[in-house]
């Protein structure tokens, strides 16, 4: 029996991740990822039998990696403005690396292809929600259920990178004016959430 290459296979997937979420190039072809990984077509059909597979592995890797990377900063212990603050920076952090995955996760969230697993809510997201509530009680956020909060936190940072192409073109921006835009907006985020 052969064994496997992973290493390819990672490269496969690599390649995809940046074909997909760096360049939004969301309907490339297997010939074209293979073309930019430098392999044959035929060694992405071995590794992943079909693009919806591999749409579907790189999907779910990339859920996993921003639960993980969202985790990390919702449980550390710092003070709440503090947490928001590096919240928002590793979000554009992201952003910066990958400036079309939100687009591309929100298209295959809603899509029917893809089928998001029902687990139980985080430790780290379960904590975060507890900082929310106690920060009410504090004064510092206005009362509002804790899910208010985190839709208007996401739809802050997450607008702007979806309609990116369409503010783009409207205010005639370059990439590096557009990243300026979205830095400057990190304080207004926490003047806009916070009392």
């Amino acid at each position: 029996m052969a064994v496997r290459d992973t290493g390819a296979e990672q490269l496969i997937k690599d390649t995809a991740k940046q074909i997909f979420f760096a360049e939004g190039k969301r309907n490339a072809t297997t010939q074209d990822i293979a073309d930019a990984a430098g392999v044959t077509r035929t060694l992405v059909n071995y590794y992943f039998r079909s693009k919806d597979i591999l749409f579907k592995q790189v999907f779910d890797e990339a859920m996993l990696d921003m639960r993980n990377k969202f985790d990390a900063v919702l449980a550390a212990d710092l003070p709440f403005r503090k947490k928001l603050e590096g919240f928002i920076d590793m979000f554009y952090a992201e952003v910066t690396a990958f400036p079309y995955k939100e687009s591309f996760m929100i298209t295959e969230i809603n899509s029917h292809d893809f089928d998001i697993d029902k687990k139980e809510i985080s430790p780290a997201l379960r904590i975060f929600i507890k900082d929310i509530q106690l920060e009410m009680e504090k004064g510092t956020i206005k009362k509002m259920r804790p899910a208010n909060f985190m839709l208007n936190l996401f739809s802050l940072l997450a607008y702007p990178l979806i309609t990116r192409p369409l503010f783009k073109k409207l205010f005639e921006l370059s990439d590096i004016e557009f990243e300026r835009l979205l830095h400057d907006r990190k304080k207004m985020i926490l003047e806009m959430l916070l009392c």
